[in-house]
């Protein structure tokens, strides 16, 4: 009973295949060169990006080879720094540089 539903199995599968092979004359070509457009294409595009790259990088490095301007140190204002109560580690803060 196996193998008679394997047969059957079998057959309609090369009948369906026989079927939907379509002749080549018959397909519909849209472009006669579309192959050479999208070589040429994929071409140009990669030289587009190799030549982005290279700006990009010629750009960045002339960007971070400037110096930045350094500002002087703000006042100490007295109203920056008010504790009213002393912290649980001592007298500066966790993150401040200690002045002892």
């Amino acid at each position: 009973m196996a193998s008679a539903i394997v047969r059957s199995a079998l057959r309609s599968t090369l009948r369906s295949g026989a079927a939907r092979q379509v002749p080549a004359s018959s397909k519909r070509a849209f472009s006669a060169k579309a192959g050479h457009d999208e070589a040429a294409e994929a071409a140009k595009w990669e030289k587009i990006t190799y030549l982005g790259i290279v700006s990009c990088t010629i750009l960045a490095v002339v960007n971070l080879s400037k110096g930045h301007p350094h500002h002087d140190e703000p006042p100490p204002y007295p109203y920056l720094h008010i504790r009213n109560k002393e912290f649980p580690w001592g007298p500066d803060g966790l993150f401040e540089v200690k002045h002892h």
